[in-house]
């Protein structure tokens, strides 16, 4: 019986195969392989010995089910992963199996294996809706809207600014996972508390052996585990990632608000219900879903922190955190980066209500300009904001054009004609820097994902 929602509503299928419970084992199984090669590589163990280990140290001969019973018994799922790979090799080669490790050499290093595997699959989502954000960009890059502060009309801005923003800043998400990996992707080998002492003299020689085989770098120093707070800097990133994909996914519900609709998630009215009371709604869902599930993802972050501090040399109040906060993190974050990769693909544009927003205040929003062209046409900069202000305030307050007020003020006559007044009231020739901004942010770019 499903409970979990991510059992049944969220979550791809290619994060979900990489913590589902048989590609667990096999990755516990891949680094007890690793172990026995290593071994024998070294001489520790005889060659034929590691041979047959790591030949039946696969999912093939190990099954889950079987794991699963001398656990029931054991309670110790790494006792109970090593004698079920014991009973399946031949030859007394099980009498070999997990020689010199403790349990969490195993699981850390299968869970730097996982998050690996995890990472690709997020760096590549990355990749493809930032270069998503930079087409919108380079599209959009004219499209003149109106910017808000404070939820309150500001300047001029453009939609290629916004989506340009976003562009930028998950190219940076994408970094700070590559970081990530670096740190957190380590393997060891290192035993009890981290001297590698069971292994003897060539236990460091085995320690680095073994990360070798899995494909990684080898942890520098470790007790019993992998200092965590390698996974505070993973599980930060994730939650970072959330914040952008929370962000974009925010702006966008803002901004189809029905009194504003200048952007909107596709809806299909043939088959999508918005209310099952009121005919008539087509909700955000999807911009909605990303803002909520981001919240649970952001919520680990204390999880992770709190598993750093253990007693001494490790205890095992991480453990069952990172049971659930592994999966779930990864699960959650790639599913709403999916989503935002869907919500971005089909986003639509009500360029009328944009240019209705532009122009709500009637001219209010060039009150910067206005100001500025006095000062460059001579007036003092503190005296053009006073009169400019005292005239957007009359304008607001009255419902008249700034525009038209401003030029029955006999000192702004003295500055500005009547054509240069109509000239700086037009909001789409007041974007500043925004053409070479988003020209030079395409082409860096161009080096992003090489």
């Amino acid at each position: 019986m499903a409970i979990h929602p991510i059992e049944f509503r969220y979550g791809t299928p290619e994060m979900k195969n990489i913590w589902e419970e048989e590609n667990k084992l096999q990755r516990m199984l891949d680094v007890e392989a690793a172990l026995a090669l290593a071994e024998g590589k070294l001489g520790i163990i005889p060659q034929e010995v590691a041979d047959e280990i790591a030949a039946k140290a696969n999912t093939d001969y190990v099954k889950l089910e079987r794991v699963k019973e001398i656990e029931a018994e054991t309670n110790h799922d790494i006792a109970a992963l090593s004698k079920s790979i014991t009973e399946v090799c031949e030859n007394g080669a099980g009498e070999y199996v997990h020689f010199g490790a403790t349990s969490n050499d195993i699981v850390d290093s299968s869970n730097s294996l996982l998050i690996r595997d995890s990472i690709d699959v997020l760096e590549e989502k990355l990749e493809r809706l930032t270069k998503i954000m930079l087409k919108l960009a380079s599209e959009n890059k004219m499209k003149v809207c109106i910017g808000r502060t404070h939820g309150q009309h500001a300047l001029p801005t453009t939609y290629g600014m916004k989506f340009g923003i976003w562009a930028d800043e998950l190219h940076r998400q994408y970094v700070r996972l590559e970081n990530a990996r670096l740190n957190v992707c380590v393997g060891m080998m290192d035993g009890a508390v981290g001297t590698t002492a069971a292994l003897g003299e060539q236990g460091w020689e085995i320690h680095k052996t073994v990360a070798e085989i899995l494909g990684l770098p080898a942890a520098t120093i470790t007790n019993q585990v992998v200092q965590r707070d390698n996974h505070v800097e993973f599980i930060s990133v994730l939650a970072n990632i959330a914040s952008t994909l929370d962000k974009i996914g925010l702006e966008i519900r803002s901004l189809q608000r029905t009194e504003l609709m200048e952007v909107g998630e596709y809806f299909d009215p043939e088959k999508q219900v918005g209310s099952s009371t009121m005919p008539h709604k087509m909700n955000p869902i999807t911009a909605e879903r990303i803002c909520g599930v981001a919240r649970i993802v952001k919520s680990y972050v204390n999880a992770a922190l709190d598993n750093n501090p253990l007693w001494h040399e490790r205890d095992l109040t991480n453990s069952s955190c990172e049971r659930i906060m592994f999966p779930e993190s990864c699960i959650l974050t790639d599913y709403i980066l999916n989503l935002t990769i869907k919500l971005m693909n089909n986003l639509v544009f009500y360029d009328e209500n944009i240019e209705r927003n532009l122009n709500l205040t009637n001219g209010l929003i060039m009150a910067e300009r206005l100001m500025a062209e006095l000062t460059r046409a001579g007036m003092g900069k503190q005296t053009a904001y006073g009169i400019v202000r005292k005239n957007a305030i009359k304008a607001n307050k009255e419902k008249l054009l700034l525009g038209e007020l401003i030029l029955e003020d006999e000192e702004v006559q003295k500055y500005l004609t009547e054509e240069d007044v109509d000239k700086i009231m037009d909001p789409h020739t007041y974007i500043g820097s925004i053409p070479i901004i988003i020209d030079e942010l395409l082409e860096k770019s161009e080096k992003w994902f090489e």
